[in-house]
Parts: C-alpha cells; structure tokens; sequence
C-alpha cells in the first residue's frame, strides 16, 4: 500500500527546479567530481549526520580519523565515526531496494554502540521532548511488516524518485524501527535511494543544511506526525535538496578551471557558437571569465574567430588525424 501523502503546487515546483539543477551540475562536469570534492563532502557528510544525534568530534578530527590518525575523543563518538566512515566509503556495497541490506547497514553503523545491531526492537519505544511525548513509535510487533510494506513501496516504478526517497525517509522515522539509530538510518538511505538514479548525491552532503537548523527538521517530521502524512517532509526535504545543489554548484563553478570548462565545451560537438551561447552551458561566469576562457580555446587552435564585437562568432577546427 502507498503511505499517504498529497502533491502540492510547492512540491512540483521544487522537483522541477532540482531538475534543472541536477541538469546544471552534470553540465558543470560534476559527473566527474575531483577527489578532493569527493574527500570533503565524505566528511561534511559523516560530521553533519552524526552532529544531528550529538556527536562532538570536529570536521577536522573526522578528516584525522578517515586518514588512520590518532585521536582525542569520547570512546563513543570515535566509534560512531570509524562506523560511519566505513559505511560511506562502500555505499556501492548496499542496494536500497533490499531489506537485508538495511539491516546490514544498521549493523555496521552501530556495531559497538548497541545490542542488538542490525535487528528490529523487541520493545515499544517514544521520543522525548522535555516532559512531552513527541512522537509514539508504532508497537514493536508491528514493526517486521511495517518495514517490509516500505520496501515494497521501494519497488513501485511509476513513484518519482525524488518523492519516493522522502517517503521513504519519513516513514522509517515514523515506525522507529530500532532502539537507536533511525535518523542516521534514514538519511543514510535517502541518500541511497537517489544515488541509484542520480549519482551526483554520493556528493551532496544535505545533512549540512539539516544539522544547521535542525529544529525545521524535527518540526517538518511532528507536522507530518500531527496530518497522518509525508507531506510536509517531502517538501522539506526537497527545500534542503534544492539549497545543497545550490550550494554545489556555486562550488564547482568557484573551482573549475578554464580548461576545465572548455575540455566539457568541445565535448558538446558545437560547430559554430557565439560568447552567449558558451555563458548559456556555464551560467554562473561573468563574461569577462567566458572572453579569458574563448581566447584561451583560440590560443590553443580549439577553434578560430569571426567577425567583431558583438557580431563575433566561433567556429569548430576539425583536426584531421
């Protein structure tokens, strides 16, 4: 059975411009991040989602921990890390369609933290907020085919997969599936869920924008709690999807270089172009950088020049082999 949620005028906005954003960052040549991206959004990653649930170890003492460096810390925060680090560095190695995987997952994220890791609760839980009772997870016999109706959701073709991996992600929440561990969990396996269809999340870090105001996470999840649907989530959820690839973005356009920008260009197979036409795939330089970047392409025989100032055209050299 589907879990319940309504398509709002703000969700299909949202969809539509993460769309282009994710458009925008494959064209960035983001389908081939560097190492060092790939090494700081790891960390980013690993420090946020963990900060969530109160861990203290800096970004600094994570980058140590993930170069095999000694470190000063809680026993516990250190575990919590080595865990993480282990599970973020093989994601390739867990399928979000599968249960057992899941529960794998979970096992490796907590061993040493908890008994029994890697298995549902035996009892019922809640969340506290103060005196108040925030959220009353459902009984924990229910639990085993709660879960199992969510991954069978997970096969449903004809669900976007932007919304899919929210739902997803609310209604693990909600069923609380284990004694701790559930919101790692659940943004772990968000995580997951759009990597299949759009690789560039292996380096979108969205817990940054989460653990920096964590009160709008945990008030989008009551909402959701208090309507009896997704919802609000989803749409939480894609506004922190869309804020990370903005951020994305205006980090690969800081850090692309020249050649960079023009290697992607000739990959385009455009025989004829103009300066507007080259801001129109790079949208976030000034024409100053797109003039430097064209008399770079002409500098290296890339392709020769037409006509003056405004009326100034490009045109493909074919080098013969």
């Amino acid at each position: 059975m589907k879990p319940p949620y309504d398509i709002t005028p703000n969700i299909i906005k949202l969809i539509a411009s993460i769309s282009e954003r994710i458009g925008e960052v494959n064209a960035n040549f983001l389908n081939r991040p560097s190492p060092t991206l790939r090494k700081q959004n790891k960390i980013k990653t690993i420090h946020s989602s963990l900060k969530i649930e109160g861990n203290t170890l800096s970004e600094d003492q994570i980058t140590a921990l993930l170069e095999n460096k000694r470190v000063i810390g809680p026993k516990k925060d250190i575990v919590e890390v080595l865990n993480a680090i282990k599970i973020y560095e093989n994601l390739e190695h867990y399928d979000p369609h599968s249960e057992d995987s899941f529960l794998r997952a979970h096992q490796n994220l907590m061993e040493g933290l908890i008994e029994p890791a890697g298995k549902y609760r035996t009892q019922s839980v809640g969340i506290v907020k103060g005196s108040k009772v925030e959220h009353l997870a459902p009984p924990f016999e229910n639990v085993a085919f709660l879960m199992k109706d969510l991954f069978q959701y997970l096969k449903n073709e004809d669900e976007i997969q932007l919304i899919k991996s929210c739902v997803f992600h609310y209604e693990m929440e909600f069923i609380h599936p284990f004694l701790d561990g559930n919101g790692r969990m659940g943004r772990l396996w968000q995580t997951l869920i759009l990597i299949e269809k759009y690789p560039v999340f292996e380096f979108l870090p969205f817990e940054t924008i989460i653990s920096n105001d964590q009160e709008k996470y945990y008030k989008a999840l009551a909402e959701s709690d208090k309507s009896g649907q997704s919802t609000r989530f989803i749409e939480y959820m894609l506004e922190v999807i869309h804020s990370s690839l903005g951020s994305l973005l205006n980090y690969t356009n800081r850090t692309l270089s020249a050649q960079d920008r023009l290697d992607y260009f000739m990959s385009l197979h455009k025989t004829k172009f103009s300066r507007k036409d080259y801001m129109t795939i790079f949208k976030d330089i000034s024409s100053a950088t797109a003039s430097r970047d064209l008399k770079k392409g002409l500098e290296l025989n890339l392709f020769e020049k037409t006509g003056e100032k405004n009326k100034t055209m490009y045109q493909l050299i074919t080098h013969n082999n």
